[in-house]
């Protein structure tokens, strides 16, 4: 017997799942996750510029299987998804290879 990971179909658990994200991150005041400004939660989705926008982390259009994914749900302004499209989250840079500036005092 295969293991095989259940993806959600239903859009009323998908409506409900944004819903509660966005009653989150209201509550936490989070900020964009691309640009890390301030969202104005006041203002009623996606309409402004400012407004609360759903973002997935990895493109719908390049992973429709994560879609429904609560996991993958990023707060996000309108513009800046919008501006975002469907281009791959960008990577971290990670750890440093070696130490670059002397944290030693020079004397």
């Amino acid at each position: 017997m295969t293991a095989r990971r259940r993806v959600r179909g239903s859009t009323r658990q998908f409506a409900k799942d944004k819903k509660a994200f966005r009653e989150r991150c209201a509550r936490e005041h989070a900020v964009c996750w691309l640009c890390g400004m301030p969202i104005d939660y006041a203002a009623e989705p996606n309409t402004t510029d400012d407004s609360f926008n759903l973002d997935h982390y990895y493109p719908v259009s390049k992973r429709p299987d994560l879609q429904y994914d609560p996991a993958g749900f990023r707060p996000s302004h309108t513009s800046c998804n919008r501006l975002r499209g469907n281009k791959d989250p960008e990577l971290p840079l990670g750890t440093l290879s070696r130490q670059w500036i002397s944290t030693e005092p020079t004397g």
